[in-house]
């Protein structure tokens, strides 16, 4: 499998999960989730999906900064609808990472370990998204801007190539490589594209 190389160098979420310690899927519920991973999962590498794994991975060290982040207990919110641009895109990999989903998830095993009603979307935050601890109501805002970050130039005459189908596969190719640099350029610049702030 040939990917970035970049992608390996990316921060891990560490975790600890209390269900899948319960159900024996790692010992002591403990385990990390990669960008690769959350790539995979998503299908495709870009600011968004890049994004959506930093706003999860800075709000994690912000709500537990001396221990490991507790999956399923944590709830997050975000202003625009499920439908609307990428609201959807950006809430799959938040879940992947946290547990929380909206309706669809896990309903609990006795009463705990519930996954459900933990994300909600069109709720009343401004910032690009709020997550929340369950256990002590710990809340912080994250903020995320890459437009810090521009794209290669020679982006835009690429895509009109593609899309016309009149681009070479070196064309193709050079599109790719451009669009991950961006990708890669936006972890190397986290402190300018990520703001976190405690509500």
């Amino acid at each position: 499998m040939s990917y970035p190389s970049f992608f390996d160098k990316v921060e891990s979420i560490k975790l600890v999960d209390p269900l899948s310690d319960i159900l024996g899927a790692f010992d002591m519920g403990e385990y990390e989730i990669s960008f690769l991973e959350v790539v995979k999962s998503a299908g495709h590498s870009c600011p968004t999906v890049a994004g959506a794994y930093l706003i999860t991975s800075e709000a994690l060290k912000a709500l537990y900064p001396n221990e490991l982040p507790v999956r399923g207990e944590i709830k997050v919110e975000f202003s625009d609808p499920i439908e609307e641009g990428v609201a959807g895109v950006i809430g799959n990999v938040v879940t992947q990472i946290t547990g929380a989903t909206d309706k669809s998830g896990f309903k609990g095993l006795a009463g705990k370990f519930a996954r459900h009603s933990l994300m909600h979307f069109r709720a009343d935050v401004n910032s690009s998204a709020r997550f929340t601890r369950i256990d002590n109501g710990k809340k912080v805002d994250v903020y995320y801007n890459p437009s810090s970050i521009a794209p290669n130039p020679d982006m835009g005459m690429l895509m009109q190539k593609m899309m016309s189908g009149i681009a070479d596969d070196s064309e193709i190719k050079r599109f790719g490589e451009l669009w991950q640099d961006r990708v890669k350029r936006i972890f190397e610049n986290i402190p300018t594209v990520i703001e976190v702030v405690e509500v």
